[in-house]
């Protein structure tokens, strides 16, 4: 199979399922395009502020993708383009997609709340504390490691074996382009709440922002030092984490949203013009190198098919910027199988690469070997290779930043919503609640212990990430389902789809837990070793006490109490 074949085949399956199964489950659901959201009635200039679909889908589209779309294909290559290429459109169409769409429904049928208080409304008090401790942590993990490996992207400076310091041109001008678009963004911001000119209007801006500081920043790249950029990206965090979504989070995804669509519209016109060739195996093993199909390939390809972090950027943020219920459908729906292309492309970029030419190329990182796959692509039409190149490698680092203060807004709500039960009377609480819920005190917390976490040593149990986010994938469809059920609404769309990712989840951290128990036994462990196995129980553990008490209310007879929803 060639790339134009592998792409077409994307484009009629992910376009054919957003035109016939999104609107299924938008019929099924019961959205009402008239009713108002919490965005309006709860608006608050910080957490809730309605947006035009464009700029939502921008928030939504930027903070769920990440580098990850690249990085889980191209890992899970080994196993060959067929089973990537059919879990990637299975899994975004039938996984994803539906987990997205119904997270996001759910929250803004409960206020714009996150899945934490739909399992509290739904299921219980016990499994919304375990799901919001769990969701807590979590992002501490991934603050801290986006945080580490954006500073790397910007790290002007690189020593090699001699100790010898040499810049480096490249991540420069990526550190300076990132800069640019933090304080164009802010500008944007500004532009957009206080004008009213149409979205041509305000789509022409954002796209002149978005050329002035590529160009700015190719031209003047930044030169700062590792540790220097760990501070200062904090400090970012900090302020983007408690600041109005309008002022930054809006405007700043809006203009990486452009970014992010030229580099799939320039990647599939150079897999048109160039038609690489497929060097990898349609299918190679199910135990590569000790590494089972199932659950790896299910675990390694999480954003592009299913990735639980998405259930809380659906109900944490994008949620509360709806306008109307109708836009829930492109928001969520839309940009999951936008998603799913992404995946589609990065794998046609890995298989454009016999054996060994990428290492020859020193394209070593999966974000490099994807900016050197387009890069050769769109040479055929006369773009200049360095150029194009860098021009990807930029997009990749400003999407990470941009998950970034996305997971640490979402971990900022999760601190807050622990300490708080529905029936919380927020005018009356006691000192104590009204510090641990202040969304300062909760920021400083969650930053300052990830930045610890940056400095001694993530990487002990990052291995985990993979089977903590699919987790959280499951705990989102339990809460929907349930959700469902108990409103009176189809939900049997997502049974399969919880059941598989159970499979996978339970799996995996069994298959982690077992190995380095014998380890354990047999060798003794390193502190790296012992914090993921302690971790592995604890999630384990988690997840079985939660799935069993959603697996529980879906069986329960519906309360028509709750049918108001």
């Amino acid at each position: 199979m060639n790339g134009i074949t592998m792409m077409i085949i994307a484009i009629v399956v992910l376009g054919g399922a957003y035109l016939l199964y999104g609107r299924y489950l938008q019929n099924k659901w019961g959205i009402d395009p008239k009713a108002k959201t919490p965005a309006y009635e709860l608006e608050d200039g910080v957490d809730y502020v309605p947006a035009d679909t464009n700029v939502v889908f921008g928030h939504q589209f930027a903070s769920i993708a990440g580098a990850g779309p690249i990085n889980g294909p191209i890992q899970a290559a080994v196993f060959g383009w067929l089973p990537v290429l059919l879990w990637i459109l299975i899994g975004g169409v039938f996984f994803g997609s539906v987990q997205d769409f119904a997270s996001m429904y759910a929250s803004v049928k409960n206020k714009g709340r996150t899945i934490g208080y739909i399992i509290e409304e739904y299921i219980g008090k016990l499994g919304k504390k375990l799901f919001l401790l769990f969701c807590w942590l979590f992002c501490i993990l991934v603050v801290a490691a986006f945080a580490d490996v954006v500073a790397g992207t910007f790290n002007g400076f690189v020593a090699n074996d001699a100790g010898t310091v040499t810049k480096v041109a490249a991540n420069g001008a990526v550190a300076t382009t990132s800069m640019l678009f933090i304080l164009e963004a802010v500008a944007l911001g500004f532009f957009l709440k206080y004008t009213k000119f149409n979205k041509w209007v305000n789509t022409a801006v954002a796209i002149l922002l978005l050329v002035v500081a590529i160009v700015i920043g190719l031209n003047f790249p930044m030169y700062v030092s590792l540790g220097t950029w760990h501070i200062i990206i904090f400090a970012y965090i900090l302020i983007a984490s408690v600041a109005p979504v309008w002022a930054l989070l809006q405007p700043r995804d809006y203009l990486n949203s452009y970014l992010l669509i030229f580099m799939i519209v320039g990647a599939v016109i150079g897999v048109f013009v160039s038609n690489p060739s497929c060097h990898l195996k349609a299918f190679t093993s199910f135990n590569v190198d000790g590494q089972y199909m199932f659950p790896i390939l299910f675990v390694t390809i999480a954003c592009g098919a299913v990735s639980g972090f998405h259930s809380l950027v659906s109900s944490g943020t994008a949620s509360k910027q709806i306008k109307s219920e109708k836009n829930m459908l492109p928001v969520s729906f839309g940009a999951m199988l936008m998603e799913s292309m992404l995946a589609v492309i990065a794998l046609i970029a890995v298989a454009s690469f016999g054996d060994g030419e990428a290492a020859a190329q020193g394209l070593t990182t999966q974000p490099q070997i994807f900016a050197g796959a387009i890069a050769n692509f769109l040479s055929v039409i006369g773009l200049p290779h360095s150029l194009v190149f860098t021009l990807i490698n930029l997009a990749v680092s400003a999407f990470a930043l941009t998950s970034l203060d996305s997971v640490a807004r979402v971990g900022r709500l999760s601190f807050q919503e622990f300490f708080l039960d529905s029936d919380t009377d927020e005018e009356n609480m006691s000192p104590f609640l009204k510090v641990v819920t202040n969304k300062y005190f909760a920021t400083i917390i969650t930053l300052v212990l990830a930045y610890m976490l940056t400095k001694v040593g993530y990487a002990e149990i990052w291995p985990l990430f993979g089977s903590a986010n699919q987790l959280l994938s499951v705990l989102a469809l339990v809460a929907c389902a349930v959700f469902l059920k108990k409103t009176k609404r189809q939900g049997c769309m997502l049974w399969i789809p919880m059941v598989f990712m159970m499979a996978v989840t339970f799996t995996a951290l069994g298959m982690t837990i077992t190995k380095l128990s014998k380890a354990l036994v047999t060798t003794g462990l390193d502190l790296g070793n012992t914090l993921q196995l302690i971790f592995a129980v604890l999630l384990l553990i988690l997840g079985v006490l939660v799935a069993i008490q959603g697996v529980k209310k879906l069986f329960e007879k519906t309360d028509d109490k709750k049918v108001a929803a």
